[in-house]
């Protein structure tokens, strides 16, 4: 049985990776050696429930989540964040553990809480702070805080002006997170290892604009034109020294759960709902208000929507909504008056943008939880969804929670190669590769049996 590392690195772009190529030996040294492809991530292409139906292969429908916070019921104000205790599926660890092989687990999103595993856990950056419970098991925490000095989470801040102070903070968090990952390669014995490194993601929002001549916001000659570049060129350094330290013949996939695109700017949902007759305030903010703060009159409202990399929209419906208003007769009618409303929106200079609305039952096996009734993209990922309400205008070029600088885009990165450079399984251009076929891969080069609720396929000959 073959010995397997997942080295995930967050929102990794395909076209970074490709231009940078000759600066990144290590990554490229892989993909030689190895085969690489694009990993098409899921609706919608953000990080929770992007890694879970990575590690899963089930879709974010069947898993019931659909983003970061959640409605947990039909009520105006019932959100839950998207913890482990929503996952109510075996993930790739508790698979492998249940052949009586060990796992190492590193902060891959919606781990936190811990639960018990043959292996050894750190938590992802969903854990509140480091007086949580964020360890299996729990013994172990004392040795991450003492290997790390204090361990961190996440990039703190990561949507400022202050970008000489993110960046800093982006490089600690990144070296104190991969100094732990090569500490337990080096006093462990494994059989399955997963690491996820956030910070590439917080880079790509903190400081894309900087780098990329296509976007609205780039200057020549800015001090951080290669910020960019130079944190991948750090973080391909780390994988090399991480792949030094794995046993000879570790089978390595390196992957992103989605890419990463810049940014045209926001589509301010709610006040485009208000403009459309399908939303109605009691009162106008006079600032910039989320949409869960302002005074709504139910009794007046169609729909709303909730700002983030994408939009949901929630239709309010009789007799499952609390001051529901549109007849479950008429649902349909409505919900494909939206459809055509919002794939027809314009950017300010009349052009139309190409936005997609998708009904849940179109992209997904089933549709657990609270689904949204609208899954949307503002022209295909390049604008975002904003959610506040007083904004002032249908569009905005400054993002209501902060200087956000890229979305996330469909295809992330995928390539399989070996520690020490020998043969891999499969070697050349893999084209396009399903999020969803990871799992199943990982567990055919464990020699493991694939569960046949996994709706993806081992991307292995014959798998």
């Amino acid at each position: 049985m073959s010995k397997v590392a997942i080295l995930g690195l967050d929102s990794a772009a395909p076209a970074l990776l490709q231009k940078w190529g000759d600066s990144l030996p290590h990554l490229t040294g892989l993909m030689a050696s190895g085969a690489y492809g694009q990993l098409r991530s899921t609706h919608p292409p953000i990080t929770v429930p992007a890694w879970t139906s990575m590690t899963s292969s089930r879709d974010p429908g069947q898993l019931g989540f659909y983003g970061f916070r959640n409605r947990k019921d039909h009520s105006y104000d019932g959100y839950q964040f998207a913890t482990s205790g929503l996952v109510k599926v075996p993930r790739l660890w508790d698979l492998i553990g249940q052949a009586g092989k060990r796992s190492i687990v590193l902060g891959v999103p919606q781990t936190y809480p811990p639960s018990p595993f043959e292996g050894e856990m750190v938590t992802c950056f969903l854990t509140p702070n480091s007086e949580a419970r964020y360890t299996h098991p729990p013994e172990l925490k004392e040795e991450v805080e003492r290997v790390t000095g204090g361990y961190v989470f996440d990039v703190a801040d990561f949507r400022t002006p202050d970008k000489a102070a993110l960046l800093k903070r982006c490089y600690h968090k990144t070296d104190t997170h991969l100094g732990l990952a090569k500490h337990m390669l080096k006093t462990r014995d494994w059989d399955f290892f997963m690491m996820v490194e956030m910070g590439v993601d917080r880079m790509h929002h903190g400081f894309w604009s900087y780098m990329d001549p296509d976007h609205h916001k780039y200057e020549a000659g800015n001090p951080f034109e290669d910020a960019i570049l130079e944190y991948y060129k750090h973080v391909d350094g780390e994988v090399g020294r991480m792949l030094e330290m794995m046993p000879a013949g570790t089978l390595v996939l390196v992957v992103s759960d989605h890419g990463a695109r810049p940014m045209a700017g926001g589509i301010c949902f709610n006040e485009w709902l208000i403009s459309q007759g399908y939303l109605t305030l009691k009162s106008t903010p006079e600032r910039p208000t989320p949409i869960g703060r302002a005074e709504i009159d139910w009794t007046r409202t169609q729909a709303w929507g909730d700002g983030g990399y994408y939009g949901r929209l929630f239709m309010n419906v009789k007799g499952r909504e609390p001051s529901g208003v549109i007849e479950a007769a008429d649902y349909e009618k409505v919900r494909d008056e939206l459809v055509g409303r919002i794939e027809g929106i314009e950017d300010p200079d009349g052009r139309c943008i190409g936005s997609k609305a998708y009904r849940p039952e179109e992209l997904f096996r089933e549709t657990n939880g609270v689904a949204p009734d609208l899954i949307v993209y503002f022209g295909d990922l390049a604008w975002r969804s904003v959610g506040s309400v007083g904004m002032g205008s249908l569009h905005t070029f400054e993002n209501d929670t902060g200087p956000d600088e890229a979305n996330h885009d469909w295809l992330g990165v995928v390539m399989l190669g070996t520690s020490d450079g020998s043969p891999a399984p499969l070697a050349g251009d893999l084209g396009e590769v399903s999020i969803y076929d990871i799992a199943p891969t990982v567990l055919e080069l464990m020699g493991l049996d694939v569960p046949s609720q996994m709706i993806g396929k081992s991307i292995l000959p014959g798998g």
